[in-house]
């Protein structure tokens, strides 16, 4: 019963230090807060604090790591399904559960990730979230939706573009208070990734069937 205890308080308390984390990246940003200013916060001693983070990087980069664990698990567990689906369905239709998935994966955790994706938030976050869509969608083995040696353009370019949309449309959704649901954001996204930003700007039509 002790242990079950002493788990649970260890439980509360880094909840508590990253509530903190989140609140202030929103009120001053994560380069102008301090670990004072977390332990304030939390309501807890700098010795606690210490007991389980180096200082406010390890804190930071703690979280990213178990929110991109979290999410690289989720979708290696629907990528399958979606690659075999991509055999005899259209692009969008395959592709869209998986949009899904990320999306209300990313509406779960949104206030975290509106923070550390935010203009207050840590940078080198959209660099890593940015690399997790690329190695998604672009690779060689066969885990991915893309086979790298199949594009049209050269792969670096093409991966750079389909990262850098994504993490565009997710921060434009998640600072405009994410009005669409998860599905009708897969939607959108999905619409603008098969089918071309032209077409979804009402300038390109589809060929007829």
């Amino acid at each position: 019963m002790r242990e079950h205890t002493t788990d649970l308080r260890v439980v509360r308390t880094q909840q508590a230090i990253r509530d903190a984390l989140v609140e202030l990246i929103e009120e001053k940003g994560f380069e102008a807060m301090t670990v004072k200013d977390i332990t304030t916060r939390a309501r807890i001693n700098r010795g606690t604090f210490y007991a389980h983070y180096l200082d406010k990087y390890d804190l930071m980069a703690k979280c990213e790591e178990e929110i991109m664990v979290r999410l690289s698990k989720l979708v290696k567990k629907t990528v399958p399904s979606v690659t075999a689906e991509m055999r005899h369905s259209p692009p969008r239709l395959a592709i869209y559960p998986l949009v899904v998935t990320i999306f209300e994966f990313l509406n779960e955790h949104s206030r975290f990730m509106k923070a550390a994706l935010g203009p207050q938030g840590d940078m080198t976050f959209h660099t890593r979230f940015k690399d997790f869509f690329r190695e998604t969608m672009l690779g060689k083995s066969p885990d991915v939706l893309i086979n790298e040696e199949e594009c049209l353009v050269p792969a670096k370019y093409f991966a750079t573009y389909v990262g850098s949309a994504h993490i565009g449309v997710i921060q434009q959704w998640l600072e405009s208070g994410m009005q669409e649901s998860p599905e009708e954001m897969a939607r959108i996204l999905t619409t603008i990734l098969v089918h071309g930003p032209l077409y979804a700007a009402g300038l390109k039509k589809l060929p007829e069937s």
